[in-house]
Formats: C-alpha cells, structure tokens, sequence
C-alpha cells in the first residue's frame, strides 16, 4: 500500500555534501513525522533527524548545524541535506515516515536504506 524510495547515497569526499530524498507513495491521507536514522558498521543505529508535521526539527548532536531536514508536502517527499561531511558520517541511512491512511489508521514505513560513504 505505502512504499518508500530513497535516493542520494554515494562517495564523497571529507567536506562534500550530499543530499538524501525519502519519497512515499501509496494511498496516504497524511505524513506526520518524518525521520533519517543511520547505522554505521559495528554501531547502533542512530537517530540523526526529525521533522514533524508541523516543521519542527530535531538533530542529533553530532550533525547540528551541517545537516538539515525538510519536506515537501505536495511530494511526500523528505529530504536530508549533509554538508561537511565527515569520514564518521559514512553509514547506511534510512528514512522513517509515520503516516495516516486515514483519520484514524497510523502505521509506519522505513526506507530500503542507502549507503553514504565519506572517505578521500
């Protein structure tokens, strides 16, 4: 019923910038939060950034101020732009969408995951 597509991973070297799409489709009344989640390799997973319907956001610590969070509405489409990145940042992200089907039916949905490698 709802499916989300991600987009955007790829190399980059250390100060680049990279910018993460997270497109849901299906029948959707409405997306309430929207959220990137990253895991790097032998670590947890952890939250990196959140937007609610209302436009408040969220970040973790250690991207505040070279990450942003937004979303297009129209879309149903979030994005995560990076800039500055740096070799810690390489992980797998994944998008989390939490949506309505309906006024009452709440579910949500993660993103197949992509790779963002920072490496020279």
């Amino acid at each position: 019923q709802v499916q989300l597509a991600e987009s955007g991973g790829g190399l980059v070297q250390p100060g680049g910038s990279l910018r993460l799409s997270c497109a849901a489709s299906g029948s959707i009344f409405r997306i309430n939060a929207i959220g990137w989640y990253r895991q790097a390799p032998g670590k947890e997973s952890e939250l990196v950034a959140r937007i609610t319907s209302g436009g408040n956001t969220n970040y973790a610590d250690s991207v505040k101020g070279r990450f942003t969070i937004s979303r297009d509405n129209a879309k149903n489409t979030g994005y995560l732009q990076m800039n500055s990145l740096k070799p810690e940042d390489t992980a797998v992200y994944y998008c989390n969408v939490d949506l309505y089907l309906s006024t009452v039916r709440r579910l949500e949905r993660w993103g197949q995951g992509t790779l963002v490698t920072v490496s020279s």
